[in-house]
């Protein structure tokens, strides 16, 4: 079973992610922002980081973008966000994957197993 790492700031969105994901046959660990996001990773070896821009409170989705390529090498992250002109910012490009937020989480699910090497659900 593949782990998936959620960092959002928004509550709703986490339980969402997290339930979705989870019926999809993920085993999901939730972060309200970077630093719990760090935390969870030194803990435990993660396959793929979902990863909100805007984490609330000033914190900056893109640097901890460049955390976490920097800390993990080669561990895939989908920037996820409701704001569509960060797809242009060049510091999203190191993301594996951008997707725009959504109630419908098919794009996301699809943009997940393409990156795990799996088939889409």
């Amino acid at each position: 079973m593949k782990n998936i790492l959620v960092v959002d700031d928004e509550a709703n969105i986490r339980r969402l992610y997290s339930e979705e994901l989870t019926d999809a046959g993920y085993r999901v660990v939730c972060a309200a922002g970077w630093e719990e996001a760090r935390r969870a990773l030194d803990l435990e070896p993660c396959d793929l980081v979902t990863l909100d821009i805007r984490l609330g409170e000033g914190a900056d989705g893109i640097e901890a973008l460049r955390q976490i390529k920097e800390l993990h090498p080669g561990l895939p992250v989908v920037l996820v966000t409701a704001y569509e002109e960060y797809q242009a910012d060049f510091g999203s490009w190191a993301a594996e994957g951008y997707v725009v937020k959504s109630s419908d989480l098919t794009e996301l699910k699809g943009r997940i197993a393409r990156e795990l090497g799996e088939t889409s659900p």
